[in-house]
C-alpha cells in the first residue's frame, strides 16, 4: 500500500482507505468507509440510506 494513493491519515489520525484502494479490492465490505465507490451496497438499512443521503447533502470540494 501507498500513502496518499490508498490511504491517508485524518486529522484524528486514524488511517482512511481512499476509493482507489476499494476498486482494487474489488467489492463493498458493508462498514460504511468514507470513499466507498460501491454505494455502500453490503450496508444495511437505515445506515445505508443515511450516508447516501450525507454523501448527496457534502458540498463539492
Amino acid at each position: 500500500m501507498i500513502e496518499n494513493r490508498d490511504y491517508y491519515f485524518n486529522k484524528e489520525g486514524l488511517m482512511v482507505m481512499t476509493a482507489a484502494w476499494h476498486l482494487r479490492r474489488g467489492y463493498c465490505c458493508g462498514n460504511g468507509c468514507l470513499h466507498c465507490p460501491y454505494d455502500y451496497e453490503k450496508v444495511p438499512e437505515p445506515k445505508k440510506s443515511h450516508l447516501l443521503q450525507a454523501r448527496e447533502d457534502k458540498p463539492s470540494p
